[in-house]
């Protein structure tokens, strides 16, 4: 019987070791964030690790610190800069260990100023056109975030002081959205600015009803062009509307000339009659009205006793 057990033994254990090399190495899990892996310094965020059913046992870990726990989610009910990091999980089944799941960086933001977004050359453009969005900020940072909703990565740029640009080439109706970035320092690398203010890109495309709307406002605007540009000529007749409007024209404004002129010439002849009959009645109210000054009789007498003749006034 001894023996026949040890038989049992080593062909179960056999068996075993086959099975599990036909199942092959256990698939790595899965590790997120709730709400997300961007969370506000105080708010609440919860790290869950993921795997298949059936799993023995979990363990989370910190890679900077090197501290792990064996349970599968980790609840932070006020983020701090102390929870900041990069984390990984993996669970056992079995006797054997799971790779390892993909890193998560847990990031806190506000702890600076937020910076600036903006878009050149517009935040509506068409398809095809070439969109840079620009991160500004105050302080000399040099390193820079951009995040669409939506999406589950970062935007990350080269070492910038102060801005980075974001080029986005050849846009389409998929990079409509909203964006916002975020500044931080290479030395704190989860510990970020708060968001800016969001940015709402629109790439506007044409239907095709859009299109013939457009062709056919195109062809009214062109029919009424060539309407208005071609002169209709009335009978033979009749002289042309607007060459007889062009001589009527004319004519008034020489008979407004000549009435002119002749105006000009009795106000003249009317303004030289008047001074010359003004003149003589002015020197005849002088001579009548104005009293002549008195004789100088000390000078009268001076001149007589010298022999001389005296002064002729009059």
């Amino acid at each position: 019987m001894s023996a026949s057990m040890a038989a049992f033994f080593c062909l179960g254990l056999c068996l075993g070791r086959v099975i599990q090399a036909q199942k092959g190495p256990l698939p790595k899990p899965s590790l997120q964030a709730r709400p997300s892996s961007l969370v506000p310094l105080g708010k609440p965020v919860t790290i869950s690790c993921q795997g298949p059913p059936g799993a023995d046992l979990y363990r989370l870990e910190e890679l900077k610190s090197r501290k792990y726990l064996d349970q599968a989610e980790l609840s932070i009910s006020a983020m701090e800069q102390r929870f900041v990091g990069r984390y990984r999980c993996s669970y056992q089944s079995g006797t054997s260990w799971s790779p390892p799941s993909n890193q998560l960086e847990l990031v806190a933001t506000g702890a600076f100023t937020k910076p600036s977004l903006s878009a050149q050359p517009s935040t509506a453009v068409a398809p095809g056109v070439d969109v840079t969005l620009r991160c500004q900020s105050q302080y000399s940072f040099d390193q820079f975030a951009l995040y669409k909703e939506g999406d589950t990565g970062p935007f990350k740029t080269p070492e910038r002081w102060y801005q980075a640009d974001f080029p986005i080439t050849t846009v389409t109706a998929a990079h409509s959205g909203t964006y916002r970035c975020y500044s931080f320092s290479s030395r704190s690398p989860y510990l970020w600015s708060a968001p800016s203010d969001p940015l709402e890109l629109v790439v506007t495309e044409f239907s095709e009803a859009s299109k013939k709307l457009n062709h056919s406002l195109v062809n009214e605007v062109s029919a009424a062009e060539t309407s208005r540009n071609t002169t209709i000529l009335p009978k033979e007749s009749d002289p042309p509307t607007g060459l007889a409007f062009q001589y009527y024209t004319k004519s008034n404004l020489v008979r407004i000339c000549l009435g002119a002129v002749i105006l000009i010439l009795l106000v003249g002849l009317l303004a030289e009659d008047w001074h010359s009959r003004k003149k003589p009645l002015m020197h005849r109210v002088r001579a009548v009205h104005r009293p002549l000054p008195p004789l100088p009789q000390t000078q009268k007498s001076h001149s007589c006793q010298d022999g001389g003749r005296p002064d002729d006034h009059n």
